[in-house]
């Protein structure tokens, strides 16, 4: 077991390493805490772009749906008449200066989860360290757009919001400790500096004491790795080839045993998983030789090209499995209420939205 593996695991099971790790929680707590005294002191600057910014972000190290909630948030605003940008970290990627993520953007260079909005979204996307500085950019490249999401933003205090998102998923807050005693990134109850903030849980039912509304998550089905990339939608029917036998699934994500058992709960597919580190880059293929069929996260797809799969494994057949999030109708309700009462212009709103329910 890996020293990180280890960490993870003292989280839930204590002992002596996790006895060990409290100092250095501890210690991190303390300069979280420093840090933020400081930008509210203005002794460590921050900036407000021209436009409202919404932060979607987490508390807890590792996925909670932050990526799936943008992109369900960009469909919410675009129903409602608004254009909206996404700014990034680009986790993954090798570019340190503010950069645009384009349609054949590579997520090597710019992180996976950014190329997946930018195709998924089909709005501007920039990326950077500096998120006001990418923020920046997509408003000088898109004066048009109107309103700006920070993707997994809530610890850059450089950049002011206006509205957050806080989100949780299943392990709620762990054991209430900061990393790497425990798997928070500050303090659950740390202050907002936004105007306004909701707490939404990425499960079935709150996980935390906090206040908050459930989203709602399914599995759309399964689509070819090729028609993906031309732009087609899952169908709901499993495909005949992958009923009643082992199949293997591999992802790189925060939390991928949640994918495997969608899989076998929603498609009731018997799936053998195989967990990859977070934003694996996929330079190396990671399925045994001789695999037939293998299903993959959209997140992991961006890093898969049709063309090599077919020069380096032929034979093989990738599959993708996308992701439906629908946001809670009342927050939904409540966000564009606040959006319009901070940038007053009215917005016509289309009829419905595909990203919200009731």
């Amino acid at each position: 077991m890996s020293l990180a593996a280890r960490i993870e695991h003292s989280w839930t099971t204590g002992g002596p390493l996790a006895l060990a790790l409290r100092p250095i929680g501890a210690l991190h707590a303390g300069l979280v805490g420093l840090r933020r005294r400081l930008h509210r002191a203005g002794w460590l600057g921050s900036e407000r772009l021209p436009v409202p910014v919404i932060v979607v972000g987490n508390r807890v190290a590792g996925g909670a749906g932050k990526t799936p909630t943008t992109l369900a948030l960009v469909e919410v605003l675009k129903a409602a008449g608004w254009r909206p940008g996404i700014v990034s970290r680009g986790h993954g990627g090798t570019s340190s200066l503010p950069r645009e993520v384009l349609a054949d953007s590579r997520a090597g260079d710019v992180g996976d989860e950014p190329v997946l909005m930018r195709r998924r979204s089909r709005v501007p996307v920039c990326v950077g360290r500096q998120r006001a500085a990418a923020g920046r950019l997509l408003l000088a490249r898109h004066p048009d757009t109107d309103v700006i999401l920070c993707d997994d933003g809530l610890q850059h205090l450089a950049l002011q919001r206006d509205l957050e998102l806080l989100l949780f998923d299943e392990r709620g807050a762990g054991n209430g400790r900061l990393l790497p005693a425990g798997p928070l990134r500050e303090p659950i109850d740390s202050p907002s500096t936004a105007r306004r903030q909701w707490v939404l849980y990425n499960a079935t039912a709150p996980s935390t004491p906090l206040a908050g509304t459930c989203a709602r998550r399914r599995l759309a089905g399964l689509v070819r790795l090729e028609d993906w990339w031309q732009g087609e939608v899952p169908v709901p029917q499993v495909p005949e080839a992958l009923l009643g036998r082992p199949v293997l699934a591999s992802a790189g994500l925060g939390q991928p045993q949640r994918f495997f058992d969608a899989l076998r709960l929603e498609l009731k597919l018997q799936v053998e998983g195989l967990a990859l580190p977070d934003h694996d880059d996929h330079i190396e293929l990671p399925w045994p030789p001789g695999t037939a069929q293998v299903i993959v996260t959209e997140k992991d797809a961006v890093k898969l090209l049709p063309r090599r799969l077919a020069q380096e494994r032929p034979g093989l057949q990738v599959w993708v499995a996308p992701l439906e999030f629908v946001l809670p109708r009342d927050l939904v309700d409540e966000l564009l209420a606040e959006l319009d009462r901070i940038c007053p212009r009215r917005r016509h709103a289309a009829a419905g939205s595909p990203a919200a329910t009731r």
